[in-house]
């Protein structure tokens, strides 16, 4: 018994690395943050020791790092990713195109201004801890939306993607910019929408295979991860791996939203709003505005999003409850949920 309990603790001192004897790449976005990357020697100097001659930072644009991941996940075991939310966005859509989820693990090193998805990852942002999880943590699937053969951890549909296309329009950047775009909510109308709802369960945990909604909405939020960049929590309950789309509708007004938006941003004030969890939802209005993972689209008169249950594996911190929501194989605890 006591030599059992050695081995143990051996084993906690020293874990094995996940990502030893693998093909190994890492994806840098330069751009991220302010250009981070470039602003910090110390933040190179350690990623080049440790991953000498295998870090690519050549892309500046979505389209060439969804190229980029594309091309690396063919020839790699593990991607490793230093960005933020859109960086990450665009290497999952590059390994999802190149039909190597399966097989490709995903690291994450945080290095941009949102990190939603960190976070609802329980991914930490101080970078050699991050390391450490990429090196010794745990990889779980993890559920994407799909939109229009676009892959998505968050989307929008109403007055939060007309700011998010306020911004991209603007010349101030980062937090600041988002905080004068958000300005032209006091001007946002409810949108009339008619929404459909698939396979779903409600909050009084009724399950339903369909279920159609006409509401006025100011803004319409389908999400996997819990949180939007800046640390709001806009989806308390949505879970990464639970195998449905959460959804949560705003119908109040515009100077309701604003006047409760601090309890908006901490996830208190959804408590009382409509919310679903389903595998489909399809939105039909006059002039959607829709952002996904921060990028805002033209207006459509319709969106149609599918959750892909278990798309791709992300490597967690150990351990049973470092993953947010429930583990694989358990039972979830949502009513009218099934596994």
């Amino acid at each position: 018994m006591l030599i059992l309990v050695v081995g143990l603790d051996m084993s906690r001192k020293n874990p094995r690395s996940i990502i030893a004897n693998k093909r190994v790449a890492v994806l840098v976005n330069p751009m991220s943050a302010r250009r981070k990357w470039q602003r910090y020697e110390k933040i190179q100097r350690y990623m080049r020791r440790k991953f000498q001659g295998r870090i690519h930072d050549e892309a500046v644009a979505k389209p060439g790092m969804i190229a980029l991941a594309r091309r690396l996940s063919l020839v790699n075991d593990v991607l490793i990713i230093l960005g933020g939310d859109g960086t990450l966005a665009d290497v999952m859509q590059g390994v999802m195109e190149a039909g190597r989820a399966a097989d490709v693990l995903i690291g994450i090193v945080p290095l941009g201004s949102g990190n939603a998805i960190r976070r609802s990852m329980g991914i930490p942002k101080v970078i050699a801890k991050a390391m450490r999880i990429v090196k010794f943590g745990t990889p779980r699937p993890i559920d994407l939306i799909d939109f229009e053969g676009r892959v998505a951890s968050m989307v929008s549909i109403g007055a939060t993607a007309m700011t998010t296309l306020k911004t991209a329009q603007s010349s101030i950047r980062g937090i600041v910019g988002h905080a004068l775009a958000s300005r032209s909510l006091l001007l946002h109308p409810r949108d009339e929408m008619e929404i459909e709802l698939f396979d779903g369960v409600d909050d009084k945990g009724e399950a339903f295979q369909r279920k159609s909604l006409k509401l006025r909405i100011f803004d319409c939020v389908v999400n996997k991860t819990n949180h939007f960049g800046y640390n709001w929590l806009i989806a308390p309950k949505a879970r990464i791996n639970d195998g449905y789309l959460d959804v949560t509708l705003f119908d109040n007004r515009a100077y309701s939203y604003l006047f409760y938006f601090p309890l908006i941003y901490f996830g208190r004030y959804q408590r009382i709003l409509k919310h679903f969890k389903v595998k489909r939802i399809v939105v039909r209005g006059r002039n959607l505005h829709i952002q996904y993972n921060g990028e805002a689209l033209a207006p459509r008169e319709s969106v149609d999003l599918r959750v892909i249950p278990d798309a791709l594996r992300v490597i967690g911190p150990r351990g049973k409850s470092s993953w947010p929501g429930p583990e694989p194989g358990e039972a979830l605890s949502w009513p009218g949920l099934k596994t």
